[in-house]
């Protein structure tokens, strides 16, 4: 078809269709010509007329929108759908209705469903989210719940709790924490925006965690104070007036790893500031191609102009400064090219066309400088832009000499994207590919794929927080996961990947804090509306290996319950706790409490271990203990033990003196006194109603009268238990309603002086003092007042039973 079809004449490149579902007959055309129009046909495709030549219309960037849509139950109402969605009534003649702006859902709209039969509802896919209309437009609702995201790189800072760091395609560049003291999830609120436009990189900066790095597109960077919004504007300049700086669209930035005021940004050159980026010098030659047809964008688009930055090529996409040799510096280009210095930038080596394997002009997005050699480096190259989905990872040991390819298609699936090698075990190394996470133990000659819940994703940039030893990974499509405390897999890779010929393995501990948990900002209830990413657990994190294999079955079969045993500096078992125990990697959490009581008619304060262990049978929590190193032993069975150390570190934001601690410790070591007698006086009021029934079943093997007598002594003593009962909890409210008629009772009161002791960090004072002795006095009367009963009333009704003859009595000595 053509122009004697009532199209335009010449080429064509980009057509959007839209068919009418009322009217079948009627189609209209967005075509890219060298003169763009809209088109309508009103006889199936056959015949078209102009309708619309307005610039402002038909004229935007045809490659990545040129689509149109027709609402399905009016063949005149056109939507025309790119940066903005605008609306037509008259057959795509006018478009005068602005339904999306630029702003209120984010622009560049790529997909417009229309529901078939009820045209109000609408959903946008955009370069930010979903946008949901029920009124044909007029208001939306940007769902806020989805777990995606498309993150270019990642990096972490050393804060307590640490933040992550990363920019967003087309979401600009974002910082957040990892995991929160707060009574929440991660929110999406408690990120903090640092950057717009396209976001890539965000690196801390190496001296106050305030402040960071982040980069745009086209080689837009800054430096932004998260505290104070304070920012600077740090592009590299060009050098001279000849020089037209190449900037990618996804630039290169890194930090020296000898001063913490250097760092490094990536045009054609390598560009190097001693400031911070207040000023910048050039250090490098030209290190692409410079290939002249690559780089002329006076033809760039076709039919259709198209310049955004996201067209520069022969640029440095990466640049890894070494940081076991101060002047050796890598880099890495898109158009094929790795460099080396080591000299600062004085001299450099290309090693184009010098590393067997791998494709002439394939990317290079990454390289990673050994932290153990070095003359070690990774280079990761990638050719899918060309049709070459294979995996490009290539190993130096000696500056690049020589070279070997560690990764290909046979150990790993889709093409390569990074890598990270852990910086305490190098045998541990970590590949990101289009199609998810692989993981090596013998320092990267084989790898197996991590799953357990990661999702098969394209996973584009890896950082390991040294600290936690956490692996922070980005990836495009599901935003960013974090694997907490990888130092099992590291004590595997120091196996080199084969099962520890031990049943049990005890594992490092991270650090641990006894932190305070913060309300939530903002929502409390309502969060349905929200997303909430998946916080970090609280407590001390614990793991252990268990290697069972098929010999442990039968009579050999291995518990599957570990018994964990919890020591202070001083050799004394503070905690014992008890968890399951499964074959293959163990994790659980000790609250990092001490050993409680049982409480009055249940178990202790925290229910037996709450934020730690997890089996019911432990032993009931008691307070916090002390900061300090604890040693931990686990057990499994009476042959199978491994030990690991944990420290117990105090908040760091609010520590609490150690004076205090013990102050409190001390007053609550008296309120737990009372609170025995009366886990004791409980236990027998419950036995002596397991008595009463006792002797009530019997009475139909005893003579009536006996029967009669024991039953009416029965009566007596039950109301006299009752009474103790009353004194204990209050008198039980039996009238319908909300809410219980408030009584002071023993339990109340000594409630309600542990409540004063453990509600505040502060040592006890005389108001303290006074709700203690107010508990002892009220528990003093109610033991008293049961002491009393069971000399003599409850001898009386026991020797009335044992006479008929009912033997199920015990002695009991006074309460002390």
């Amino acid at each position: 078809m053509g122009k004697e079809d009532g199209l335009p004449a010449g080429d064509y490149g980009r057509i959007g269709i839209a068919i009418s579902r009322s009217e079948p007959n009627r189609v209209y055309a967005m075509v890219e010509a060298t003169k763009n129009g809209l088109y309508r046909s009103d006889d199936g495709g056959m015949k078209w007329q102009l309708v619309n030549s307005e610039t402002s219309v038909v004229t935007n960037r045809a490659f990545y929108f040129q689509d149109i849509a027709v609402d399905p139950k009016n063949e005149n109402r056109v939507y025309n759908i790119n940066q903005m969605i605008t609306m037509s009534e008259d057959g795509g003649k006018t478009f005068p209705t602005t339904v999306i702006p630029y702003s209120g859902i984010h622009p560049d709209h790529h997909a417009w469903w229309i529901h078939p039969y009820d045209p109000s509802f609408i959903i946008d896919g955009n370069d930010g989210g979903i946008g949901i209309s029920r009124d044909r437009g007029r208001t939306w609702q940007f769902d806020e719940k989805l777990p995606l995201g498309q993150f270019y790189h990642i990096n972490t800072d050393n804060r307590i709790p640490y933040n992550v760091m990363g920019g967003l395609q087309d979401n600009g560049s974002w910082h957040g924490p990892a995991y929160v003291w707060i009574r929440s999830g991660i929110r999406n609120a408690y990120w903090q925006g640092v950057n717009g436009g396209d976001g890539f990189d965000v690196m801390p900066d190496a001296e106050d965690p305030n402040w960071v790095y982040s980069m745009s597109q086209g080689g837009a960077v800054n430096r932004y104070n998260i505290a104070t919004g304070e920012e600077w504007n740090i592009r590299p300049p060009r050098p001279d007036l000849k020089t037209r700086m190449r900037f990618n669209w996804n630039s290169a930035i890194a930090q020296d790893p000898f001063d913490k005021a250097t760092i490094y940004f990536g045009s054609q050159f390598v560009n190097k500031s001693t400031n911070k980026g207040a000023s910048w010098e050039v250090i490098s030659p030209d290190l692409t191609t410079n290939d002249s047809a690559k780089i002329d964008q006076s033809n760039n688009g076709g039919l259709s102009i198209d310049i955004t930055g996201a067209e520069n090529y022969c640029t440095v996409i990466c640049i890894e400064p070494s940081s076991k040799q101060q002047g050796v510096i890598w880099a890495g280009t898109d158009d094929g090219n790795v460099q080396l210095t080591t000299d600062g930038g004085k001299t450099w080596t290309s090693f184009r066309g010098k590393i067997p394997g791998m494709p002439l002009g394939a990317w290079v997005p990454q390289i990673r400088a050994s932290r153990y050699n070095a003359g070690e480096a990774f280079v990761i190259a990638n050719d899918y832009r060309r049709g070459d989905m294979k995996p490009y990872v290539f190993r130096t040991t000696d500056f690049g000499k020589s070279w070997t390819r560690i990764v290909d298609e046979k150990k790993v699936t889709g093409y390569a994207l990074c890598l990270i090698q852990d910086p305490v075990e190098p045998n541990l190394v970590f590949v990101g590919t289009e199609q998810g996470l692989w993981v090596s133990f013998d320092n990267g000659n084989t790898y197996q794929q991590f799953k357990n819940g990661y999702p098969s994703v394209s996973t584009y940039d890896l950082a390991i927080q040294e600290r936690e030893a956490d692996l922070v990974i980005a990836t495009f499509g599901r935003a960013l996961w974090i694997l907490d405390d990888i130092r099992p897999l590291r004590k595997i890779a120091a196996n080199k990947g084969q099962l520890y010929p031990k049943k049990l393995v005890a594992f490092d501990a991270p650090q641990a804090y006894q932190a305070n948990i913060k309300n939530a900002s903002g929502i409390e209830y309502s969060i349905w509306g929200t997303y909430e990413g998946e916080n970090r657990r609280t407590g001390a994190a614990l793991s252990f290996f268990l290697n069972k294999t098929s010999a442990d079955t039968g009579k050999n079969k291995l518990a599957d319950t570990a018994v964990v045993r919890i020591y202070d500096a001083s050799n004394k078992q503070v905690r014992t706790l008890r968890t399951k125990a499964d074959s293959g990697f163990n994790r659980f959490y000790w609250g990092m409490e001490g050993k409680g009581i049982r409480q009055p008619g249940g178990g202790g304060r925290g229910g037996g271990g709450r934020r730690g262990g997890g089996a019911a049978e432990n032993e009931p929590a008691g307070l916090p203990v002390d900061p300090g190193t604890y040693k931990v032993v686990i057990s499994l069975g009476r042959d199978l033990s491994d030990s690991m150390m944990v420290v117990v570190n105090d908040d760091p934001n609010a520590p609490t003196p150690k004076e205090v601690r013990e102050a409190i410790r001390k007053a609550n070591d008296r309120i737990d006194k009372q609170s025995l007698k009366l886990t004791d006086l409980v236990d027998r009021l419950n036995e002596a109603d397991e008595i009463i029934k006792k002797v009530e079943a019997n009475f139909k093997d005893m003579d009536t009268k006996q029967a009669d007598t024991l039953r009416k002594a029965g009566k007596a003593v039950t109301d006299s238990l009752k009474s103790i009962r009353e004194m204990l909890n209050g008198k039980q409210q039996d009238k319908q309603g909300y809410g219980n008629v408030p009584q002071q009772t023993v339990n109340s009161v000594l409630s309600e002086a542990r409540g004063y002791v453990l509600g505040k960090k502060a040592a006890p004072g005389a108001q303290e003092e006074r709700l203690i002795s107010d508990a002892e006095n009220m528990v003093e009367k109610v033991i008293r007042k049961a002491n009393s009963f069971f000399d003599g009333r409850w001898k009386e009704y026991r020797s009335l039973a044992e006479s008929a003859p009912v033997k199920i009595f015990k002695d009991y000595k006074p309460i002390e």
